[in-house]
């Protein structure tokens, strides 16, 4: 049995709420990561430097078939930070792909990527009753491997060659998967990690 793709939702814990990605997103977007090429060194497209180009990036992937993106909001500010995406995953059963994610420099090695990771699981697992979640990045981007390791994603192997970057270099592709008997323990540790007398020891 094929997964089916989730209708937009939105979801929300005490740290950031996931809103359907949508046009009205952009001036705050723009703000958080436009013209940063940091931000999008490692993704699909090239970096956006106006709020244009930035819309156009969006609505691409708001209307490309399998996938579903939602606005990343801070609760405590109410601005976008980045968005982040459910995909469809092909000849899997039950299974489901977060990708093209990005954040603004300025949440970055803060709650917000854990908190919305937890967000997407929880709801893949849960009210989609899913197997399995995929999650992939470029071998070169470190910092993203390390993310998804800290979430309990376990590699599966390294597709070569397997997609151009935006500067027509070849990217070799980390394959990364959580699985649903895995997520509960995982989840506990992330939350306990989060506790404010976990972080103070």
């Amino acid at each position: 049995m094929t997964a089916t793709m989730p209708t937009p939702v939105t979801l929300e814990n005490q740290a950031v709420r996931l809103e359907p990605l949508s046009e009205a997103h952009i001036p705050d977007l723009f703000l958080a990561g436009g013209g940063d090429d940091e931000v999008w060194r490692w993704l699909p497209a090239a970096t956006p430097h106006t709020e244009a180009e930035l819309a156009t990036i969006a609505a691409k992937l708001i209307h490309a078939q399998g996938h579903v993106p939602f606005a990343a909001i801070v609760k405590t500010t109410g601005r976008a930070v980045g968005w982040t995406t459910y995909i469809d995953t092909p000849g899997f059963d039950k299974s489901i792909e977060i990708g093209w994610t990005w954040y603004g420099r300025a949440v970055w090695r803060s709650e917000v990527n854990t908190a919305c990771k937890i967000l997407l699981l929880d709801h893949a697992f849960g009210e989609l009753g899913l197997n399995r979640v995929q999650l992939k990045t470029d071998v070169l981007n470190l910092r993203s491997q390390a993310a998804i390791r800290r979430l309990g994603g376990v590699q599966e192997g390294v597709l070569r060659r397997h997609r151009r970057r935006p500067d027509g270099s070849w990217r070799d592709t980390v394959y990364f998967s959580i699985l649903d008997d895995e997520w509960p323990a995982h989840r506990t540790r992330l939350c306990l990690s989060a506790t404010p007398s976990a972080s103070r020891a």
